[in-house]
């Protein structure tokens, strides 16, 4: 197996190894990082900062809530859907602190989406935004939850500003559509009443379940990747390790626009930046551009993550273009493959290169990075994160020669622990301590590694993975509809968008029929962006589609 030691272009300054023991849960390194950053700001969000004391105080009385009010037990899971506000890190910490497992959850779900996933992981608590209760009060009887905490976008705003964002966000903007949750306890209360017990630290290990996040892995049947503490602290410690020679404790600020729900910003942005005690400025609602380029003009920010559209919308803003980059030290894109023009003018705006990551879900996520010393090499993933090898492999599982395309194979102590009560799916992508990507790579002969295709059908939309199998489903239950293939095709502002081919048995269907069919049950970046109709669909000589023949034909009749 290779060895990435001797690597040319491995970062000198960088440790080829780390101690990814050295803490023995992400509660123990939470507990020294509140000690030695106690007044440095942790989180800033809509203008409101808390400090690392206050974060520290808060996570504790959520998690008194948890077990001295609720008095649940160790392993409960805990669903959090809310978006980048400040409630998300308290109750994140909180609940790991209580020894509790953390679901992360889109907000975005729909209510079949949210159902699968609140029954699928057992989650007893949900800690849910007003903005989204109403698709939670849909499938409250058919779920197993027991315990509802529920929060306002601008409850820790403080004063005045919390009151008028609650109503601005309510009645003028319409944010938050009718519901009832009688039964539902307040974020506010919560803390209160937390507020009244003794933090005790929980005893935690390395080898228990920190998070399950979500997936669709090979078979686009949504599963939970169970996320150890152990897997969690060694990815925080390989990224720290990376970006060490380019950061100091308390002196950075990153730019969090990335969902703390999404595995990239949880472990690179929350996570591992509370290691060096960094200044995290939460960004809501990314999407409103004015707004959030209005919030970077007031921070001299230092680390910028995000996926390609984001750094691509951004840099099509004059505002944006004109922003004092000079305190910049650090910019990092994953998610989704970052194109070589964007790469391009991103250095050319702000001086700084925007190396490219790469991970998986099931790998906390981050497995390689470009170095950040300005040796990055564009259009490549960059080179393994340290105590972890890649190598590249045919179809049994063999290792193949430098500069052969294959599979991209993964093992470090980021890995998984496996697919929650799921061990038939694990045994799909794990071949030892070997995890099978779905990633088609090549590498070359100093270790840079290429995704070139995906063995998985997987659409990857704006970051995030839309699996055709769930699409499917959902075209085919709409009304006059016989078959339908779907597929991914490039596009230009998302990466890929969804495409189907329908075959219809109701000449009268239409594809605005489907696509509002579509919406009903799926998250906007899943729906069909464009539907086609067709006679037939190709199929093998057991009558399964063959999604790749339906590309090439697309391909061949649009000619893109």
């Amino acid at each position: 197996m290779n060895n990435f030691t001797w690597l040319k272009h491995y970062p000198a300054s960088v440790d080829k190894q780390v101690n990814y023991a050295a803490y023995s849960s992400i509660s123990e390194l939470f507990d020294e990082c509140v000690g030695k950053y106690s007044d440095s700001v942790a989180f800033e969000c809509m203008g409101k900062t808390i400090s690392f004391r206050e974060l520290d105080k808060q996570s504790a009385n959520f998690a008194n809530y948890l077990t001295e009010v609720l008095k649940l037990k160790k392993g409960t899971r805990v669903a959090i859907q809310m978006p980048n506000i400040l409630q998300y890190p308290i109750a994140m910490f909180g609940a790991l602190r209580a020894g509790m497992i953390v679901v992360n959850t889109n907000p975005l779900y729909t209510p079949a989406e949210m159902k699968h996933q609140f029954n699928d992981s057992g989650a007893e608590v949900i800690v849910i935004v007003a903005n989204f209760a109403c698709n939670l009060e849909k499938i409250l009887p058919e779920i197993k939850a027991k315990h509802i905490i529920l929060t306002e976008l601008g409850d820790l705003l403080g004063g005045l500003k919390g009151t008028i964002v609650n109503i601005v966000v309510k009645h003028v903007k319409k944010l938050v559509p009718a519901f009832s949750l009688p039964q539902a306890v307040s974020f506010k209360s919560v803390l209160a009443q937390g507020s009244n017990y003794k933090y005790e630290p929980k005893k935690l290990i390395l080898a228990d379940p920190a998070f399950l996040q979500y997936t669709g892995g090979t078979t686009g049947v949504s599963k939970g990747a169970e996320l150890t503490h152990g897997n969690i602290v060694a990815n925080m410690q390989q990224i720290s390790a990376w970006m060490k020679p380019k950061l100091k404790e308390r002196e950075e600020i990153v730019v969090t626009a990335l969902p703390l729900y999404h595995i990239f910003a949880l472990t690179v942005n929350c996570l591992a930046m509370l290691k060096i005690g960094a200044h995290n400025l939460l960004i809501t609602n990314p999407r409103d551009m004015p707004g959030f380029i209005k919030e970077l003009s007031k921070k001299k920010f230092t680390v910028f993550t995000g996926v390609n559209t984001l750094f691509n919308g951004l840099l099509n803003q004059e505002a944006f273009r004109a922003l004092d980059f000079s305190s910049l030290k650090i910019a990092v894109g994953g998610g989704m493959a970052v194109q070589k023009t964007t790469a391009e003018k991103w250095k050319a705006v702000t001086g700084v290169p925007l190396a490219e990551g790469y991970g998986l879900t099931e790998t906390s996520p981050v497995a390689t990075c470009n170095p950040i010393d300005g040796t990055e090499r564009l259009g490549t993933i960059g080179i393994p994160l340290p105590n972890t090898d890649v190598i590249i492999c045919d179809d049994e599982g063999n290792e193949l020669p430098i500069g052969e395309r294959g599979e991209i194979f993964i093992k470090g102590p980021q890995v998984m622990k496996g697919y929650w009560n799921r061990p038939d799916e694990t045994a799909l992508v794990m071949m030892g301590e070997w995890f099978k990507s779905g990633d088609i790579g090549i590498m070359d002969n100093e270790g840079f590694v290429k995704i070139v295709d995906r063995k998985k059908e997987m659409i990857l939309v704006s970051g995030f993975n839309v699996y055709p199998n769930e699409v499917e489903d959902a075209v085919a239950s709409c009304p006059g509809v016989l078959e339908v293939g779907v597929i991914g095709m490039h596009d230009p502002k998302s990466n890929e968008k969804v495409v189907a081919y329908v075959v219809a048995k109701d000449k009268s269907l239409t594809a605005e029929k489907v696509i509002a069919h579509c919406k009903e049950s799926l998250t906007n970046y899943k729906v069909p962006r464009e539907v086609y109709f067709t006679d037939e669909l190709p199929k093998s000589n057991v009558g399964k589609i063959l999604r790749r023949v339906i590309k090439e034909r697309h391909i061949e009749k649009l000619g893109v």
